[in-house]
């Protein structure tokens, strides 16, 4: 019986990530954006618990492969056309004649989210060099960015409108978010081995960025969780390099 229990907890995940496509699609955005939070949730604890029964196999990680792509490919890009469709003329699809051929192209950029996660999650099946950090952005980063933007335009609608109220900004951040999740880039992971400063510098240098930020301007801190995140992971990776 206890093998199964990890798998269940993934199945909640893609649940989970499926809620949160129907919530976004009756324009509970909010809603939706929690509900791929609390998928971030079960996609922790199937892998915690597999390693504490036990019970790893080869089926229990294509299955959560298969709901983060739910989760964290698919939830993410509804997420973002919907911010789109907030910033384009007439707000709606069926305003599509009254967009240029500009705001059409960026309008489509969240058909990339689902595709390149899907890939990424494929590729990091069968890099074997993933064991302790990432290569490339993890597909759950990627969807806290999206989750972040609607809380954000939600909780600090003045700060959103300055930064993302336009459709080629955020056109452009899936594009560009899309093409990390397939980089080569290194980017470290919060999870922690033990609590020694040497081997968590950059784990708790960036939390501490956060906190600071999250005093100094409130839920703006939502917009800079993964632009923080990319900047340490790129000085870290820098930084290793100058070391050798």
């Amino acid at each position: 019986m206890k093998r199964f229990i990890p798998n269940w907890i993934t199945c909640l995940n893609a649940t989970a990530g499926t809620l949160a496509i129907f919530m976004a699609m009756y324009g509970l955005t909010v809603w939706a954006a929690a509900l791929v939070l609390l998928a971030m949730v079960f996609d922790f604890f199937d892998g915690m618990a597999a390693r504490l029964l036990h019970v790893k196999s080869e089926m229990g990680k294509e299955l959560d492969s298969l709901a983060d792509v739910v989760s964290f490919g698919v939830a993410p890009a509804v997420l973002a056309h919907g911010l789109m469709l907030g910033v384009l003329p007439g707000g709606s699809v069926w305003s599509w004649e009254d967009w240029s051929g500009w705001e059409r192209v960026m309008a489509l950029t969240p058909l990339m989210i689902p595709a390149f996660s899907a890939y990424r999650l494929a590729k990091f099946n069968l890099d074997e060099r993933q064991s302790v950090s990432f290569i490339g952005m993890p597909t759950p980063a990627h969807a806290l960015f999206w989750v972040g933007a609607v809380l954000g335009a939600a909780y600090a609608p003045e700060v959103y409108g300055r930064l993302f109220a336009s459709v080629t900004v955020l056109g452009c951040c899936a594009v560009i978010l899309s093409v990390l999740l397939v980089s080569e880039l290194p980017m470290f992971s919060l999870k922690v081995s033990g609590f020694g400063w040497r081997e968590n510098r950059v784990r708790y240098l960036f939390l501490g960025a956060l906190a600071v930020c999250g005093c100094v301007w409130g839920w703006a801190v939502l917009f800079m969780v993964i632009p923080l995140y990319i900047l340490f992971s790129v000085v870290a990776f820098f930084t290793t390099l100058n070391r050798r």
